[in-house]
């Protein structure tokens, strides 16, 4: 036990109060000093008795800083509301206390309107993962999330499925040729590909984006790591679907999941970073700083982030039409959508900002994309605009464990089973992607039944992830 990480409850213990303090103190204990844990509770309890006496200290420095300028700084504090406004919670008996706790401080914003949590929801940071949130003239860096614009795309071609076996060679070569994957890659000069959102003036609003744009060149048409993908498959239309133009059958079909890559990352750390000096919010909710919309650093934020979210749109529209080429087909129907981004959108006849981070639009008729795992089924779906869950659904079956449990008890071989027993090949990946580290995609669609239509269902066959370890999800 003697080094187990010290965690809140410990310095509540000694005396620290929930607030800032108690943040710097949790940072300077990840770095593991060399300190045991005994010697480091002993030095947190020394600095909150006498701070003034650590002023010089090369490692609690800041923490004495803080612990002196507390009172000063809980007067700056912004006030949240005493009761959480009451919210939705969709698929609840399977969604994580963590979630819901972070939710019900989003619910205490001075700007919070109107919230839900989808089905697929986890913890996060700020707001949770399948969190939605509306605000009234605010916007939250970290409501968005890091990975601005993450999105869906499903391209649909007219070839039959019976494709995917005939020339499933030929689809692994096209796939391996036509995308590169994880956190930082991208391409080299003579390989990139132009795009006119690499025209848009936005590159030129301020010296910080101009200075972006040539990581975003670099890395357009690339995907990022995590649980991005680039997947051929199966996708089967029970009926025909007059909108889309499509008739009932089984056909080939491309689906991709990344986001704004290293350039909506840059753009989510400034933003994220300026929100928290300008808005000064109780320590419990300091990761859902937010900025006024109508200032200029809301209004820059707000450009910054479509501008990510149009690069993100440029990156799958590249790698579709790369591979469309490659196969030589033609499109029957395309459809795509966000699910980490803020709209301005109509609620209760008001205007609000309406942030999904990690929920898929799904206002009436509205389509989308509701992808499974590796091994899953994923479904096109149409929405039917419920008010409850502020026009939102899930944006997949969402995480049942983190990533590091995934690495620590989940089999190889398991995984091996599973994909021999489902016909699936795999390109990459690792086993914190593993189907059995996500929620039952069944259970999380059989909780949403008033959220959406399912219009289609998507099988995946050949599927490419990152296989360096990236974690950009």
């Amino acid at each position: 036990m003697e080094n187990k990480r010290i965690n809140g409850n410990d310095l509540i213990a000694l005396g620290y109060k929930e607030n800032h303090a108690m943040g710097v103190a949790l940072k300077i204990n990840r770095k593991r000093l060399g300190f045991n844990r005994e010697q480091m509770l002993a030095n947190f309890k020394r600095v909150l008795e006498h701070p003034e006496s650590y002023l010089e200290d090369a490692v609690f420095k800041p923490l004495a800083e803080v612990l002196l300028e507390i009172d000063t700084m809980e007067e700056e504090i912004i006030k949240l509301k005493e009761h959480a406004e009451v919210y939705t919670v969709f698929g609840e008996g399977n969604i994580e206390d963590g979630a819901k706790k972070q939710m019900n401080v989003a619910m205490k914003l001075p700007v919070t309107v109107a919230g839900a949590l989808m089905p697929d929801a986890h913890q996060g940071y700020g707001l949770p993962i399948g969190g939605v949130l509306a605000t009234k003239n605010a916007v939250i860096p970290y409501g968005v999330g890091v990975d601005i614009g993450c999105r869906m795309a499903l391209s649909i071609f007219d070839l039959p499925a019976t494709y995917l076996d005939t020339y499933s060679d030929k689809l692994k070569e096209v796939l391996l040729k036509n995308t590169r994957f994880g956190a930082g890659n991208g391409y080299l000069k003579h390989e990139r590909t132009d795009h006119e959102v690499l025209d848009s003036s936005l590159f030129n609003a301020d010296d910080f984006i101009r200075s972006l744009k040539d990581k975003a060149w670099t890395q357009l048409g690339s995907s990022g790591g995590g649980n991005h993908f680039v997947e051929f498959g199966m996708i089967e239309f029970a009926t025909p679907d007059g909108a889309l133009g499509v008739e009932q059958g089984k056909y080939l079909a491309l689906l991709t999941h990344s986001g704004s890559r290293g350039f909506g990352a840059t753009i989510a750390g400034h933003y994220t970073k300026l929100a928290k000096e300008i808005c000064k919010l109780p320590y419990e909710a300091q990761h859902l700083a937010y900025l006024d919309v109508n200032q200029a650093e809301g209004q820059a934020y707000w450009l910054a982030m479509n501008l990510a979210g149009d690069y993100a749109s440029a990156c799958h529209q590249v790698i579709h039409d790369k591979i469309q080429s490659a196969l030589g087909a033609e499109l029957l129907a395309k459809v795509e959508n966000h699910h980490n981004f803020a709209w301005k959108e109509q609620f209760n006849g008001e205007e609000v900002i309406v942030h999904r981070k990690g929920a898929t639009p799904a206002g009436k008729d509205v389509m989308g994309i509701i992808p499974g795992s590796m091994a899953t089924e994923g479904f096109l779906v149409r929405g039917k605009g419920k008010e409850a869950a502020i026009h939102s659904a899930s944006h997949g079956a969402g995480r049942l464990m983190s990533r590091t449990q995934a690495l620590k008890t989940l089999s190889t071989a398991d995984l091996k089973a599973i994909l021999e027993d489902k016909g699936i090949t795999l390109l990459g990946a690792g086993m914190d992607e593993a189907p059995m580290a996500y929620k039952d995609i069944h259970k999380v669609m059989a909780a949403q039944v008033d959220l959406v239509d399912i219009v289609a269902t998507f099988s995946p066959k050949i599927v490419r992830m990152a296989d360096d370890g990236s974690r950009e999800d």
